[in-house]
């Protein structure tokens, strides 16, 4: 962790917490922390490149930890990896205990525990951290839950209708979509706690209300009725505009608090796709005929754009936005270096006196452009961007654009800009189509505001 990071400040007493229910469980696993800005050899040693980091020591061998950052979750997470997957449960009591103790539970009920299908339950149990398992062959269990098959598993939770069973063909593939497809409740509010469920999940459909905490009560139940229709396909998903924490996330779907209420859909694909709803009213029909529509391929994304400013030329460095970027940085005329920035983003504020410079360089030049787009209110069909500072070349008479990897020095732009993009040059965006587009090294912040937040 690091002292300054908010994220491990929330995370702090949940952790404690969980810390403390080991102790009192009489359990051999510890928690422990490495203040990595201290400790900054620890933090080479197991590349750390982002705050909170979490791995799990088995036998001195790391894990990455993928689970909830709640004390409970932290718990279930830390046992399951240390001990047998799907607890047992030998009682009525037993199942009444984990039934309590666990916002969601699967239980695996089977006459005999080494049947296959009893085997395929333990090896999904072992393979999602999301919920907790149970694993019972107790007749008195199979009673309470109703349940005269001799095999079944039930998913158990303490919100919407409280049980699913499952009915399918035995298989890892539809266990683990009938848990994913409801683990989760038909609304799920946005905050520390449920990020992770949201984010962490194979459901990668999200429908967003952007709502105040005041909202009329009807809005709310339209959005939840008109769920229902799309559970195991898309999560819809309550985010409060009046709670600070979220602003960074209206940021990312170009919102206002004032444009509340409001729906918005992204698809968490390689581009996270953004759909607007475009009606005024929020209902349970409309809502439910947008979603439709995205599955019907008759939504076009929605990207953001500001107005063109009246001085977008007035200075040495061209402000683009999204209505005349493909005028400017596309012009076969000219060569065009365009940098995608965000305001907040403290490599793009050391790097404005370098760029100025840059522009002033080149002003005289008719045949060269250096320009900026803000990508956090601007968005391109065609060109996605992953990390703040990108800047990237539009050579002139040609159709290539050439990502700048070198230094962020005037040296070191210029003679990018004055080689054609040879020198200091990434790989082109047909090259780099299927490359990794994370930064190793942790150098630049991401694009993905929103969802960077958890």
């Amino acid at each position: 962790y690091a002292p300054w990071c908010g994220h491990c400040k929330a995370l702090a007493p949940e952790y404690a917490k969980a810390a403390g229910l080991l102790k009192e469980d009489k359990s051999e696993i510890r928690l422990g922390k490495v203040d990595a800005t201290v400790q900054s050899e620890l933090g080479e040693r197991f590349k750390i490149r982002g705050y909170p980091t979490i791995k799990f020591f088995i036998d001195g061998n790391p894990v990455e930890y993928n689970g909830g950052r709640t004390a409970d979750e932290i718990v279930a997470w830390c046992k399951k990896k240390s001990g047998p997957a799907a607890i047992q449960i030998t009682s009525v009591d037993d199942y009444n205990k984990a039934k309590t103790a666990n916002e969601v539970f699967v239980l695996g009920l089977f006459k005999k525990q080494d049947s296959a299908n009893a085997v395929l339950f333990n090896a999904v149990a072992q393979a999602v951290d999301s919920v907790s398992f149970g694993i019972t062959s107790e007749q008195s269990v199979f009673d309470e839950l109703k349940v005269s098959k001799d095999e079944a598993v039930i998913l158990l939770k303490d919100f919407d209708e409280g049980r699913n069973d499952f009915d399918g063909e035995y298989s890892e593939e539809a266990l683990k979509k009938f848990i994913s497809s409801n683990q989760l409740a038909l609304v799920n509010e946005f905050n520390q706690e449920t990020a992770q469920k949201i984010f962490g999940g194979e459901i990668k459909v999200h429908n967003l209300l952007f709502a105040a905490k005041s909202i009329d009560e009807k809005v709310l139940k339209d959005f939840k009725e008109a769920a229902k229709e799309f559970r195991g396909k898309a999560i819809f998903v309550l985010i409060h505009t009046d709670v600070d924490e979220n602003e960074r996330v209206l940021e990312f779907f170009g919102l206002k608090k004032q444009d509340s209420p409001t729906i918005r859909l992204i698809s968490l694909g390689q581009d996270m796709t953004k759909y607007k709803y475009e009606s005024d009213e929020i209902n349970k029909e409309k809502v439910a005929q947008f979603v439709r529509d995205f599955f019907d391929n008759k939504l076009k994304p929605h990207l953001l754009t500001q107005e063109i400013p009246d001085d977008w030329d007035a200075k040495s460095v061209k402000v683009l936005v999204g209505k005349n970027f493909a005028q400017v940085a596309k012009d076969k005329s000219k060569t065009v270096l365009v940098e995608f920035y965000a305001p907040w983003c403290g490599h793009c504020k050391q790097l404005v006196p370098i760029y100025d410079q840059l522009g002033d360089h080149f002003k005289s030049n008719a045949d060269i452009v250096i320009a900026k787009m803000d990508s956090t209110v601007n968005e391109l069909e065609d060109i996605k961007i992953q990390s703040f500072p990108t800047i990237k070349l539009f050579p002139k008479d040609s159709d290539q654009v050439i990502d700048f990897n070198g230094e962020r020095t005037l040296e070191a732009l210029t003679k990018f800009v004055e080689s054609n993009g040879k020198e200091g040059a990434g790989a082109t965006e047909e090259e780099a189509a299927g490359a990794d587009d994370a930064d190793e090294n942790g150098d630049d912040e991401s694009k993905d505001a929103g969802k960077e937040e958890l």
